[in-house]
């Protein structure tokens, strides 16, 4: 099967799914090809079956904003007919699924039916997508999807309730190779970031308001007051500054490292002790995941699709969001001791596993296979 990938080519959560999913079905046999506007990061090689399209997007005086959905939209069509792609799956409703329905559209004109899967991930429905100016673009553009899925049941509830959706949404949880995050002890240097007697904490977003990212550094000052800890922040954002501002008010910034945006999370997962996510809203909680399959329990809130990734007394502790010090007692009752440490390490990994990629990508096989039977003719 070919088949087009649109997605975000960044850190976050969408893109890294669309590009590990899109290399795991090149693995597969499938020819797959990545149409956005600049190589996903993750996206390390190209080869045969992996192939990149760079979406340009000319700057005309006459536009204030540039109209990315519309050479969008035009580089799909321009892909399809030159290499014959079979099905378009597109993460993210905006403005991802509205160009590709605009090219489903275009290429109908010439007889080319185009089947158009759509995942919806997460802040393209509950903060973007449901704002006024994008309510009915957003409800539009799944309804003209063949085919719909979610990445939680959360995620499939919070979209039926904000929008008046005919589809009907597949719930396709993300997913982990958990190959990549193995824990290799003997290439964890360790020592470089932290001593032998401190325990490692680690937090990974987009440092977005919605992660609640000063509740992170409050939860990990609690906590290495009782244990001697270092927290390790990783990503990029809006909220950094705040965060690096409120350290140095805690006077915690000789425990605090901040490592920015990286594509090796898997080596700092390795010599962490405890995750930290306390985000007010999450569909699902792929960082999360990340740090279970490395053997790294999960302290986080219990908003959205995170109550079906940590399993409380399992993986890790649940907790309402904001509830700053009983994260923090929850972090400290993990980490005292290493025998307790140990039972959530071999929960956490356990967790993980059953959302290995090798169970999750034929779910999506699937759903191509039934939007190439169900192409709607618009």
């Amino acid at each position: 099967m070919k088949i087009g990938i649109v997605c975000y080519p960044t850190f976050g959560g969408s893109g890294v799914v669309a590009t590990e999913l899109g290399l795991e079905l090149s693995r597969k046999g499938h020819e797959v090809h990545f149409i956005t506007y600049r190589q996903p990061v993750r996206l390390e090689l190209l080869s045969a079956q992996v192939h990149f399209h760079e979406v340009n997007v000319p700057k005309y005086p006459l536009f204030h904003y540039q109209p990315y959905e519309l050479a969008l939209s035009s580089k799909i069509v321009d892909m399809v007919k030159i290499h014959n792609i079979d099905v378009l799956h597109v993460h993210y409703a905006i403005p991802h699924a509205y160009a590709g329905y605009m090219a489903k559209k275009m290429l109908l004109e010439e007889g080319i039916e185009l089947p158009i899967v759509t995942t919806l991930h997460g802040t393209d429905i509950t903060l973007v997508g449901s704002h006024p100016f994008y309510k009915t673009a957003v409800t539009f553009s799944i309804n003209k999807s063949d085919a719909v899925t979610s990445v939680s049941q959360s995620l499939k509830e919070d979209t039926q309730r904000l929008f008046n959706t005919k589809k009907d949404i597949i719930v396709i949880p993300n997913f982990i190779d958990l190959e990549k995050y193995k824990p290799n002890k003997n290439k964890c240097n360790r020592d470089l970031l932290a001593l032998a007697h401190e325990r490692v904490i680690t937090h990974m977003s987009n440092f977005r308001a919605v992660k609640r990212i000063p509740d992170v550094v409050k939860i990990f000052n609690l906590i290495q007051k009782k244990i001697p800890s270092k927290l390790m922040m990783i990503g990029e954002g809006p909220e950094l500054e705040k965060a690096k501002q409120l350290c140095s008010t805690l006077d915690i910034e000789d425990k605090v490292v901040f490592l920015g945006n990286t594509n090796e999370v898997n080596k700092i997962l390795c010599f962490s002790d405890l995750f930290l996510l306390p985000s007010e809203t999450e569909s699902f909680g792929l960082s999360a995941l990340e740090a279970m399959a490395s053997n790294v329990p999960v302290i986080s809130s219990d908003s959205g699709g995170l109550k079906e990734v940590n399993v409380a007394g399992v993986s890790g502790y649940l907790s309402s969001f904001g509830a700053v010090e009983q994260m923090a007692e929850n972090a400290i009752h993990i980490l005292e001791s290493d025998a307790t440490l140990d039972e959530f390490r071999k929960g956490a990994n356990s967790t993980a596993a059953k959302f290995d990629i090798h169970k999750i990508v034929p779910a999506y096989e699937a759903v191509y296979e039934m939007a190439l039977k169900n192409c709607i003719s618009i």
